[in-house]
């Protein structure tokens, strides 16, 4: 009988390390428009984010819209919609990504007071279903198509 990895490698997956924080979270390395950044794996979030103060490190351009947003821990935050992205985790790359750009020092307080490194933003459901991602918390990695 083959593994997962295996099926999945048979299947075109590209394999994509993650790392465990001390918060429980996975995160990950991912690049945004050339730029690489550590990224939080999180499926319960509907949409992938950046922090708004690494605009000009993604060379991002970002758009005002009259959504709000919230998320565990904070709620009614201002947002802005940067469209036209490239996203890629090694090999495997995506363009025309949208991305919310919003304020995230409340995620980042949290992983601070637990000694952790601040992140960039967070990979959420919208783009992990385009990734058709599959998620092996066994081996600790995440697969992507």
């Amino acid at each position: 009988m083959s593994s997962l990895r295996d099926l999945l490698i048979q299947k075109d997956f590209y394999r994509v390390a993650m790392q465990t924080t001390k918060s429980n979270h996975y995160k990950v390395t991912a690049n945004i428009n050339g730029k690489n950044g550590s990224f939080i794996i999180d499926t319960g979030a509907s949409s992938s984010c950046i922090d708004s103060q690494h605009i000009a490190h993604f060379k991002l351009v970002a758009k005002d819209t009259q959504m709000r947003a919230t998320g565990a821990g904070a709620s009614n935050i201002d947002m802005q919609v940067s469209l036209d992205n490239t996203l890629r985790f090694g090999l495997w790359s995506k363009t025309n990504v949208q991305i919310i750009v919003m304020d995230l020092s409340h995620v980042n307080h949290g992983l601070v007071k637990l000694n952790e490194t601040p992140v960039h933003g967070i990979i959420g459901a919208d783009l992990l279903k385009t990734a058709r991602a599959v998620i092996d918390y066994g081996r600790n990695c995440l697969y992507v198509k």
